[in-house]
C-alpha cells in the first residue's frame, strides 16, 4: 500500500468553541470511513505551526485518497495538502 500524508489547516470559522472541534473531527472521520473504505487511517497528530493536523493514511486507490482529502476540506472546513510518503529505506534502495 502507498502511504500518504495529509496536512490540514482548519479554518478559523470552522467552530466557535475549541470543544466543538471534537464533534467536527468525529463527523469527518465517520464520513471518510463510510465513503472511502479503501483508505486505512494510520494516525493523526496535532501540530503547532503552519498546519494544524497531519494525517497518515495508506491506500492503493488514489481516487479514494483524493475523495478523503475533499471530505476533510468540505466537512472539516480545512485546506489540505496531500503528499506521497516513501519509506526512507525504500527511497535509499531506489537510488
Amino acid at each position: 500500500m502507498t502511504t500518504y500524508v495529509i496536512l490540514c489547516r482548519v479554518s478559523p470559522e470552522a467552530f466557535a468553541d475549541a470543544k466543538e472541534f471534537k464533534q467536527l473531527a468525529a463527523k469527518v472521520s465517520e464520513k471518510i470511513k463510510s465513503e472511502c473504505p479503501k483508505v486505512v487511517w494510520k494516525d493523526s497528530f496535532a501540530l503547532m505551526g503552519r498546519f494544524d493536523v497531519i494525517d497518515i493514511i495508506e491506500s492503493d486507490d488514489l481516487e479514494e485518497v483524493e475523495k478523503a482529502a475533499m471530505i476533510i476540506r468540505a466537512y472539516g472546513h480545512s485546506t489540505t495538502e496531500t503528499l506521497v510518503a516513501t519509506p526512507w529505506k525504500d527511497f535509499l534502495d531506489m537510488l
